[in-house]
């Protein structure tokens, strides 16, 4: 059960894909909220697209196995992209080119809730939250 100080946080998949390969690359912050129990961590049915796509093209070493793991060990919550979420895409401006990073900007808006990422093209989105 959720309680009241609970927050919900999106993570983007460089998130994850850095707590599995890569934990050092993970800023301070975003290591500090990803084990604080008060938080939710979630993950778009989006990134497990983007992962499995770029593992298919070589890009990306991390199998749906590990992927499965790092949910689990990471208690992560995967939250299906809906058509609420592919409706506010239409007004979403034009400031990051990947569409996989567009639908998790699209999914935190309509979710109301903050978005774990390095990535900066996220901060052009005005009233966007954003941790790292």
């Amino acid at each position: 059960m959720e309680g009241a100080s609970d927050v919900r946080l999106l993570l983007d998949t460089a998130v994850l894909i850095f707590a599995v390969e890569a934990p050092e690359r993970l800023s301070k912050r975003a290591y500090k909220v990803l084990k604080d129990p008060e938080h939710i961590r979630e993950l778009s049915s989006v990134s497990l697209t983007e992962i499995a796509i770029k593992r298919t093209l070589g890009k990306l070493n991390i199998s749906a196995e590990m992927a499965r793991q790092a949910i689990e060990d990471m208690d992560i919550r995967v939250v299906p992209f809906t058509a609420d979420h592919a409706f506010r895409l239409f007004e979403l401006p034009a400031h990051h080119g990947d569409p996989f990073d567009r639908q998790i900007v699209a999914q935190a808006f309509v979710e109301d809730i903050a978005v774990v990422t390095p990535d900066e093209k996220f901060s052009r989105y005005k009233g966007l939250k954003l941790i790292w």
